[in-house]
């Protein structure tokens, strides 16, 4: 008798384990992208190299190459929505999008608000200095004085960085990079704070414009944004960024968008 008790719990649990499984699924992003047979994907134009707009207007960039390969591993066609940088998140949390994938460093405030995969790739802060400091200004400390004007962009962990470690400074923010940027061409900001990468490609085509002091001073890994609440959206998305750097597709895509240059005149 006790054997077939034991027998009718343990076949009560499997069954209603089952069904939780079941409906989890059901409520899956996955499972909603792939029957719709699209990947919506949040992402804001205007970030070197990892999302800009080329000469025809479309959106491209070391994201959107992921985001694409992505797709091509669900099956399922890509749309690729630009979105203003203080709303990305909002646009996440209320289904305008399926998932963020727009360089966005994880952090322990957005976390609490959104769901991060894996790091897919790290970065950090540097800075594009004024030509007239080279060799008065050497790194982040130099720059923690109240005779400086720092800019950056709006929201960005850039402006974090700034007020943490230059809180001396006067900073002015910008809703783009290229607008805090073009403050130090223009001579209107001493210094631009912002992500390795894009500061890099920048100092390359100022033409001496300004100076790089490329030595990152934040360490800042970058995620894939989801909702809460989504083991198999999640799942997919960390054995998916496994599978592609280990079968070489990442490596590829990165290459193409941090050692090549060729993508560069095809930008607006």
């Amino acid at each position: 008798m006790k054997k077939l008790v034991i027998a009718a719990v343990a076949l009560c649990s499997a069954t209603l384990a089952s069904a939780s499984d079941n409906a989890l699924w059901e409520k899956s992003t996955l499972n909603e992208i792939l029957n719709r047979g699209e990947l919506q994907v949040c992402a804001e134009a205007g970030y070197m190299p990892f999302d800009m707009r080329d000469k025809s207007g479309n959106i491209v960039g070391f994201d959107v190459d992921i985001a694409k390969s992505m797709a091509k591993a669900m099956g399922v066609k890509i749309d690729i929505r630009n979105t203003a940088w203080d709303g990305i998140i909002p646009a996440l949390l209320t289904a305008k999008c399926d998932i963020i994938i727009s360089g966005m460093t994880i952090t322990p405030e957005r976390n609490l608000k959104v769901n991060f995969t894996d790091p897919y790739i790290v970065v950090g802060q540097t800075i594009l200095l004024s030509p007239k400091l080279e060799g008065k200004v050497k790194s982040y400390r130099d720059l923690n004085d109240a005779k400086y004007t720092v800019a950056t962009k709006l929201g960005a962990t850039s402006d974090y960085a700034v007020k943490r470690y230059m809180s001396k400074a006067k900073l002015n923010l910008f809703e783009t990079e290229s607008e805090a940027a073009l403050e130090v061409v223009n001579g209107n900001a001493d210094a631009f704070v912002y992500d390795l990468p894009y500061n890099a490609i920048y100092a390359a085509q100022s033409k001496g414009k300004v100076l790089h002091l490329d030595e990152s001073f934040t360490f800042e890994p970058l995620g894939f944004a989801i909702r809460k609440g989504d083991p198999d959206f999640m799942n997919f998305l960390n054995n998916y960024l496994a599978q592609i750097k280990g079968d070489g597709t990442y490596d590829k895509i990165y290459q193409k968008w941090f050692e090549g240059d060729a993508w560069l005149s095809t930008i607006q």
